[in-house]
């Protein structure tokens, strides 16, 4: 049970304790529960709600906040597959306009397994 419905589950039953005993003391007795026990109750069933919406607002925020990462991931992803190509044309062509003579080879996968060495053998 997540916290949002916990806190309405107190807060209902805060305010049917408080009226319960009301209504029950007030037919025995004729007088009214006392006043520290009709303040606890009211004291439990305000915080009670006011931690249900709060609950309530950060699920929403929560669910707001998640579905614009989902949006970005799908906006970024589609971004990235059009300039991929966009950018390999403009490294070309910047290379070729600055030294005519250079050849441009395509950069392969990286092997892992294969280590550059410099110098004589580690």
């Amino acid at each position: 049970m997540t916290l949002k419905w916990m806190a309405v589950v107190v807060a209902a039953m805060a305010t049917t304790l408080c009226v319960t005993v009301n209504i029950v003391m007030a037919t025995v007795n004729g007088h009214h529960a006392p006043l520290i026990l009709n303040m606890l109750a009211i004291t439990i069933a305000g915080s009670a709600t006011v931690l249900a919406v709060v609950a309530d607002l950060h699920d929403r925020l929560n669910g707001r906040i998640t579905a614009l990462t989902e949006f970005l991931i799908a906006r970024l992803n589609e971004i990235d597959s059009h300039a991929g190509d966009h950018n390999t044309g403009f490294v070309e062509g910047y290379l070729l306009s600055h030294n005519p003579d250079a050849a441009v080879v395509p950069i392969g996968p990286r092997l892992h397994g294969r280590r550059a060495m410099i110098g004589g053998d580690d």
